[in-house]
């Protein structure tokens, strides 16, 4: 069993302690600063904390590679909850970390007052989709850990999913923050949090009571097809299709992303 001494997580505060908790969390090579826009924003309403997950940003992980796995995480993270004081709090999370809040809110429903789940799911419901889907991440953590991390970056931008992303006036700059990141410590959480190795969540789904806010990008279909399922099989779940935007929206169109957060989290 990992210990939080295993972690020296490196996370931003913004906004008064005053204000509710409102918890962020960023998605596959992103970071805290992913949210710097955005908390700056929500702070007269929230008192944010954003965090580097395990194999991002400035996060350190000094235990094994079963520390990124997200069992462990998010235990870690409600660790490091109890050590800010924060018996409860809102919840956001964006792709790789939205499967990770979605994953909290299931197993740790006293923590949790209302979560967003953005451009995210509950992972995988097959074995055969388990078994390829890990086959494919453990290829592409073998090119980040060996091969050229640029061209690396440029081909994970080319999938589907970010072809409305890459048309942003900010896109070069996101590339530019993302050659920030160590390839080798992506390797780890990819291999250890991807969709094909996290816990499938689907079938508790219909046992949630926490309510949830579901958005998803217009032009991102994959989403919203899974998300229309989340939909379905959970009755507190709320689903907004934001227009003019593909995966990720609080990049794409913050003004939007920050209406529908503040309001659902009133």
């Amino acid at each position: 069993m990992v210990k939080f001494e295993d972690y020296q997580f490196h996370y931003s505060l913004t906004g008064s302690s005053d204000n509710q908790p409102l918890l962020l969390l960023h998605g596959f090579m992103g970071s805290s600063d992913d949210f710097k826009n955005a908390m700056a924003l929500l702070a007269d309403q929230f008192y944010c904390i954003a965090i580097d997950l395990p194999g991002h940003g400035k996060t350190q992980v000094l235990g094994g590679e079963e520390c990124y796995t997200m069992p462990n995480t998010a235990q870690a993270l409600i660790y490091l909850l109890d050590q800010l004081n924060i018996e409860k709090s809102y919840l956001l999370g964006y792709s790789m970390g939205g499967r990770l809040a979605l994953y909290l809110t299931l197993h740790f429903p006293d923590r949790f007052r209302k979560v967003v789940i953005e451009s995210a799911s509950p992972g995988l419901n097959t074995i055969e989709e388990k078994v390829l889907r890990l086959q494919a991440d453990a290829q592409l953590a073998k090119k980040l850990a060996t091969g050229d991390f640029y061209s690396f970056l440029v081909n994970w931008y080319n999938q589907p999913i970010f072809k409305y992303l890459k048309t942003h006036p900010k896109f070069e700059y996101l590339i530019e923050s993302r050659l920030a990141s160590n390839p080798l410590e992506l390797a780890k959480s990819l291999c250890q949090m991807g969709t094909g190795s996290q816990p499938s969540l689907w079938e508790q789904l219909e046992y949630n009571e926490i309510p949830l806010l579901l958005l998803v990008g217009e032009y991102d279909d994959k989403f919203k097809n899974i998300n229309e399922e989340i939909a379905r099989s959970c009755i507190v779940a709320e689903l907004k299709i934001v227009k003019d935007c593909g995966h990720n929206i609080h990049f794409e169109n913050i003004n939007v992303w920050i209406r529908y957060v503040a309001e659902f989290c009133k």
